[in-house]
């Protein structure tokens, strides 16, 4: 199953606040939907679950009109939407049976879920004697109770402890691997780098950049290696590469613990590493430069 956003434009009182969104994500992968607070991203997952309508533009799946009533949706938001002083059993399957699950699934859906996320103990509780983070495992259990096929996630590690943390990778990677379609969104890059194989950052209601993560970093670390030296600091290494390495790199960055070096036109490795030799750097590290999830969101979301 594929679901692809084309082109999706959305104004509120004359104020266009999406100017063509488009990405795509199939089952058994995860897209990150990533962006700055106002960037869009919202607006988009609430055309996406078809609270809003927009303006132009059209959402597929399997190149057929995408009608959202047609298909279980699971919606983890990142505001809390559940009833504080209603028992958490009794509230899941409330919510489930308005997604038209029968009371019998949605019972056994419900005990399954929250005995798979460790808070069946807390199952004739009122959600507000629950902690913060179990408040969140309750909310997930109602975002999966439908067994849904498509998932988006918004922030869904907000309040967790890194026992809990864990907890929800391993469902992540369980709904992966059963051929969900996950979108995840979440300013915690390390999580969108451990489950999204493509991203998709929203910037100013524009596409800033999609497409395979794996082959996004690559082209970011194209022609740009790491060095550092165990003699030098890295100001005094920075200062050699400019006086006796100024034709063949330039400084791309100072990092915490090495440099980042450009390589000039005509310039490989191979040679600068030559070069690197003839002086008194104790190499410590030189390796291609493959830049984080972080550094390439600051570079396509950061302000201009």
């Amino acid at each position: 199953m594929k679901l692809e956003v084309k082109n999706i434009r959305k104004s509120f009182s004359g104020n266009e606040v999406l100017h063509g969104i488009s990405f795509s994500v199939e089952s058994g992968k995860a897209l990150g939907l990533l962006g700055r607070n106002g960037a869009g991203k919202t607006t988009t997952i609430r055309i996406l679950m078809d609270v809003f309508k927009c303006d132009s533009g059209e959402i597929l799946i399997d190149a057929k009109p995408f009608i959202p009533k047609n298909h279980q949706i699971g919606y983890l938001p990142e505001e809390r939407g559940l009833y504080p002083k209603k028992k958490v059993t009794e509230q899941i399957i409330y919510l489930a049976s308005l997604r038209g699950i029968s009371k019998k699934e949605a019972k056994e859906n419900t005990l399954k879920w929250l005995k798979r996320l460790g808070i069946e103990e807390y199952a004739n509780r009122k959600l507000d004697t629950l902690s913060k983070g179990n408040q969140q495992k309750v909310q997930l259990a109602q975002t999966l109770v439908c067994n849904p096929e498509i998932i988006v996630l918004d922030e869904p590690f907000s309040g967790l402890d890194p026992v809990n943390a864990q907890i929800l990778k391993d469902v992540v990677n369980e709904l992966i691997q059963n051929n969900k379609i996950v979108i995840f969104s979440s300013h915690q890059m390390s999580y969108v780098e451990e489950f999204c194989e493509d991203i998709a950052i929203i910037n100013k209601g524009n596409i800033a950049l999609s497409g395979n993560l794996k082959d996004i970093k690559k082209d970011f670390g194209k022609n740009r290696l790491i060095l550092s030296a165990s003699n030098y600091s890295l100001e005094e290494l920075k200062k050699i590469c400019e006086e006796q390495l100024t034709n063949l790199v330039s400084i791309y960055e100072v990092k915490k613990d090495f440099l980042v070096l450009e390589l000039c036109e005509n310039t490989t490795k191979n040679n600068l590493l030559k070069h690197i030799l003839t002086t008194n750097i104790d190499i410590e590290k030189f390796a291609i430069y493959e830049p984080t999830l972080t550094d390439i969101f600051v570079l396509k979301a950061g302000d201009e």
